[in-house]
């Protein structure tokens, strides 16, 4: 049952096409159709569980995330593997190996990477069924559809994060944001090396704890999980700041330089 990978593999159309395309999506969501979620919470991986006061993401809210895709994969991995439906819209970048290795359940994966102009009717479209929704705004939206949105969201009990854009503006309603910063690279050297994972700080502030929680995390972790890691201290994050500057060697007389290569996050 659902539309999973196969049924929906993007909308990208073009010119005319992309209203059937909608269209389309519509009549495939309509086979999987569901009640409204009673659950007040969706769930967060256990590294998260210090970022919010209700240690889950509130259902029929939005919040404000970085435009990260290891940080959406990361968000949406404690829900989908509940058994949980996800979708993530408007994010060409993101790809299915990165979401298998956070965890993710694929056949349980709608990605729509590019909807053009229509990013935000196929956003409204799979709030019907989808709990959880990740979404990249493409343009800037109206008030009075963002309020249609959000009420969608609230009948169905339905969560929505969407990513931070300087064309899209602040998106209003959020309940609060969830932001990425910090991220070091593990793997690769100066021009070569496979990428193994990163660390990075996740700070969040909602409307109701507007002091920042942040915690320091690898994603993933080696099995796919979140790994929550010990905070740094400030010796420590000097330290790494020095050992990252180029010409710095050690004892061995060896030239060291891990600045990380150019990786979109």
């Amino acid at each position: 049952m659902g539309i999973g990978l196969e049924a929906v593999t993007a909308l990208s159309p073009v010119g005319d096409s992309r209203a059937g395309e909608v269209l389309r999506l519509r009549r495939e969501i309509s086979r999987m159709q569901r009640r409204r979620s009673e659950l007040p919470m969706l769930p967060l991986d256990p590294a998260f569980s210090s970022l919010l006061p209700e240690q889950g993401l509130q259902t029929g809210t939005s919040y404000t995330v970085s435009p990260s895709p290891s940080l959406v994969l990361a968000l949406l991995s404690a829900a989908s593997r509940r058994g949980l439906w996800c979708a993530v819209v408007g994010m060409p970048t993101l790809g299915v190996e990165a979401a298998a290795a956070f965890g993710i359940a694929l056949p349980r994966l709608i990605l729509v990477p590019e909807p053009g102009d229509r990013w935000l009717a196929a956003t409204s479209a799979l709030a019907e069924v989808v709990p959880l929704i990740a979404v990249q705004p493409g343009s800037r939206a109206r008030d009075a559809d963002v309020s249609r949105l959000s009420a969608r969201l609230r009948d169905r009990g339905g969560t929505l994060l969407v990513t931070e854009s300087a064309s899209a503006g602040v998106w209003p309603q959020s309940e609060g944001t969830i932001r990425l910063h910090d991220q070091r690279w593990e793997g690769i050297g100066e021009g070569w090396g496979l990428i193994e994972g990163s660390t990075a700080t996740v700070t969040a502030t909602t409307r109701h704890s507007p002091l920042p929680a942040s915690v320091r995390v690898r994603l993933p972790g080696p099995l796919g999980a979140i790994e929550e890691l010990p905070a740094e201290s400030p010796a420590a994050e000097k330290m790494a700041e020095l050992t990252a500057l180029p010409g710095l060697r050690d004892q061995g007389g060896t030239a060291r330089d891990h600045r990380p290569l150019a990786v979109a996050g």
